[in-house]
């Protein structure tokens, strides 16, 4: 499993969304991998329109219908297609552990899966009391690095946070810095049951042969 975050890109954006999509259910379908496309909430209800991936979104507020300019609605983006949420990753981090369990409630409210990231093992502890449906042990120095991958710098920690995951039945994925199918082998090995990325598929002179790449740390286990 590949959750591929096209964060606000501009080659995740638009018509350059679109057309990176196609070239993931490609791979996905190829390889039968399952590939999951995490985009901008404007993009949702057209993504969905051209493939047959399932679609998540990169972010949902704590909030209902009512006078809350500018913030996303769960109902909106799952009404567009989206069949799940990332939430406190760190780019987008809650300040306040009550507003991350409001957005995740509001989230599974509405049908939407669930992945909250932790920048560390004390916040993973926290939340693994929410219960979503995936958690992710992400360090935040390391989000978007093009060298240093969590699985080379942090096993021992991955390796703590799977007991976490498991002793609560909840599956982890590893995200931040990963980029190659060694850092694949190296988090499957850990206990994750997938990755997160981004920078390496997104901005990629060559999506496709990058994304090949990481499936083969898949295949090769």
């Amino acid at each position: 499993m590949i959750f591929v975050n096209f964060k606000i890109y501009e080659k995740g954006t638009g018509q350059s969304a679109l057309d990176l999509i196609k070239i993931l259910e490609k791979v996905s379908i190829e390889t039968q991998v399952k590939v999951i496309p995490v985009v901008q909430a404007s993009d949702v209800r057209e993504v969905c329109g051209v493939t047959s991936l399932e679609v998540w979104v990169q972010h949902v507020d704590p909030v209902e219908f009512g006078a809350h300019t500018g913030f996303i609605l769960p109902e909106a983006v799952s009404e567009d297609g989206a069949k799940g949420t990332f939430l406190n990753h760190s780019e987008h981090k809650f300040l306040d552990f009550e507003d991350l369990k409001k957005a995740h409630d509001r989230a599974k409210s509405v049908g939407l899966k669930t992945l909250i990231f932790s920048a560390n093992l004390e916040e993973l502890k926290r939340v693994v009391t929410l219960r979503p449906d995936f958690v992710s042990y992400e360090p935040p120095e390391l989000v978007g690095s093009k060298t240093t991958s969590v699985a080379s710098a942090h096993p021992d920690i991955i390796a703590k946070a799977y007991d976490v995951a498991k002793e609560n039945n909840i599956p982890l994925i590893v995200g931040a810095g990963v980029h190659s199918k060694e850092d694949v082998i190296k988090s499957l090995q850990l206990g994750a049951v997938g990755i997160a990325v981004a920078t390496d598929i997104v901005k990629a002179e060559n999506p496709e042969l990058e994304l090949l790449d990481l499936i083969n740390g898949f295949k090769q286990l």
